[in-house]
């Protein structure tokens, strides 16, 4: 099979190369676009209810709340881990579902069993957003120079707030600090007893009149015309003037039982900015959601916002971004990428010292990555640290099978050249092509063979290190597909060593490089390492005994020190 795909190559060259050109477009344009993240995708379904409570004490929602709801969703389709957490006021229950849910499916089966749960009155239990394991991924300050911690929080909370919600691929703002602006009733016990009321009175007279009733509606002249009753609050003055009770037919007013004031909700935390009072909104994303192409659309949101807010206002997306560290990251990975292309590039040229077999070895890396890009999108994988220092690792040895290749036609080219009947350049081609093929295919299935364990990993350590093995996997069979098919073919065109006897004028300086036939025996650094080689091989042949005991030796130092070695589950990464 593999020689009629080699065989197949050949009698189609102009549509190998052309179809190499097509591929080798759509992955770097599949590439641009592909999802970057710091780590591969660890989002495992899990659904977050959030059981709050107002004035019950940890003890009674542990007990009353969150007891309830995990014994209704334990033992769930599908559902591995229930975890809760009971605070003052706040129950929260986090469950986790198998890797193979999808998320809504998980989030339908939740809301299902909630309906089965019979709580206190006044608590429902509401499901917290989608949202990624990756958490927030940048914080956007708000600071003032007059405008008071109210003001900038209500402006926070119903303009940035709203406006960063509307951004694709956000699941949730959480503003922070500030003080969160409300209706204070401030009733006095005295004035109460004076009218004969109870505070459950009150209670109930701002329950009423905090809201809009309908009358229906009536006819007129065929047209239906709505009916509304507006009670509802929106001043001070109204709700002051709301009517509490009736004594011997005159009202009681709020404003006669108490003092009506805007004031701040009790604080359960506080953000500043270098120093000074401010609100921070913490940002989280969707999952499967670039982050740093979302972080850049935040900040073009908050530029646009900036022009509509008051000047004193100040909008700081920089604060914390995620974005920073996976650009810092993905860069040092890139960097290696580059040193690794430059060395392969020298070490081609100096063991070669020609042109245009270092061209064509080389064609197989661009190549490799973008069909790997390919299959990133394919699969639905982000660009990573992990992906990334896959394609790292394979660099070095997506030019092995094309080097093994391109040499072994050079030099058949070269004994064909010298026959007294050349055969024909393809034929050449052919037959040495196929006569590596073999050891370029065991070479590379044995080195695929080696990162297969890496896709039997379960749970998070396989999420995370798959990734890897899919991108040096992905890569080196590339380059195996490459070797057969385009390298063949560019030998062909760029490898036509001329007949003995035929004229041709003396070339000079860097020609020298680029024509095929300008060197038909080794180069001098090859010549020198063959020698340096064949000492070292005959001295270790005249010497077995010494080297397999020195071998034997530090074999058995290796297995001794690996029970010192420290354990981690991930590098540290500040």
């Amino acid at each position: 099979m593999l020689d009629k795909l080699i065989k197949f190559s050949l009698h189609n060259r102009l549509l190998v190369v052309v179809a190499s050109a097509l591929v080798l477009v759509y992955g770097v344009y599949t590439a641009l676009r592909l999802p970057i993240d710091v780590l591969s995708d660890l989002n495992r379904p899990r659904v977050t209810i959030f059981l709050e409570s107002n004035g019950l004490a940890p003890e009674e929602i542990e007990t009353q709340v969150v007891l309830p709801v995990e014994t209704a969703l334990n033992g769930a389709p599908g559902v591995e881990v229930v975890r809760s957490s009971s605070a003052i006021g706040l129950g929260m229950v986090f469950v986790e579902f198998d890797w193979n849910i999808e998320i809504y499916k998980a989030r339908q089966l939740v809301a299902e069993k909630l309906q089965t749960v019979s709580l206190p009155n006044g608590i429902t239990p509401i499901m917290g957003p989608i949202s990624s394991v990756m958490g927030q991924i940048m914080y956007v300050g708000v600071v003032a120079d007059t405008t008071n911690p109210a003001e900038l929080r209500t402006l926070a909370d119903f303009t940035i707030r709203r406006r960063l919600l509307s951004i694709k691929g956000v699941a949730q703002v959480i503003p922070i600090g500030g003080e969160r602006r409300q209706f204070q009733v401030l009733i006095s016990s005295d004035k109460l007893k004076q009218f004969d009321l109870s505070v459950d009175d009150v209670d109930r007279a701002l329950g009423q009149t905090t809201q809009n009733t309908t009358g229906n509606f009536y006819n007129d002249y065929g047209t239906e015309v709505l009916i509304r009753n507006v009670g509802r609050a929106e001043t001070l003055d109204d709700l002051a003037r709301t009517v509490v009770s009736n004594r011997n037919g005159v009202p009681v007013l709020l404003s006669q039982v108490a003092d009506v004031q805007f004031g701040a909700a009790p604080k359960r935390g506080d953000a500043g900015i270098n120093g000074k009072p401010a609100v921070i909104l913490a940002i989280e994303k969707q999952p499967g959601t670039n982050t740093v192409a979302l972080t850049d659309e935040i900040e073009k949101a908050c530029a646009n916002l900036q022009t509509s807010l008051p000047k004193d206002i100040k909008l700081n997306p920089k604060i914390f971004q995620q974005k920073s560290f996976i650009t810092n990251s993905l860069n040092n990975v890139i960097e290696a990428l580059r040193d690794g292309f430059i060395l392969v590039v020298i070490v081609l040229f100096l063991f070669l010292m020609n042109l245009r077999t270092t061209l064509i070895t080389l064609t197989a890396i661009p190549l490799s990555l973008v069909i790997t890009a390919i299959i990133f999108q394919f699969f639905d994988i982000s660009i990573n640290t992990l992906t990334l220092g896959g394609l790292a690792i394979a660099i070095g040895e997506l030019v092995d099978d094309a080097i093994v290749d391109v040499e072994n036609v050079y030099r058949r080219l070269r004994e064909n050249r010298i026959l007294p009947e050349p055969k024909p350049t393809l034929q050449v081609v052919y037959s040495a092509s196929s006569e590596v093929r073999n050891s370029i295919v065991y070479a590379t299935v044995i080195v695929v063979l080696v990162f297969l364990p890496l896709f039997y990993m379960q749970g998070i350590e396989g999420r995370i290190f798959a990734p890897l093995g899919i991108a040096y996997i992905t890569s080196i069979l590339a380059s195996l597909v490459v070797s057969l098919t385009l390298t063949p073919v560019l030998c062909s065109y760029l490898l036509k060593i001329k007949e003995r006897g035929q004229n041709e004028k003396p070339k000079n300086g860097w020609q020298k490089f680029i024509s095929a036939d300008s060197h038909d025996e080794d180069t001098s650094l090859v010549k020198w390492l063959k020698n340096k080689d064949a000492r070292l091989l005959n001295g270790s042949l005249n010497h077995p005994k010494a080297i397999i005991t020195i071998a034997g030796f530090l074999i058995v130092i290796s297995i001794v020190t690996i029970p010192f070695f420290g354990t981690e589950f991930l590098p540290a990464f500040n």
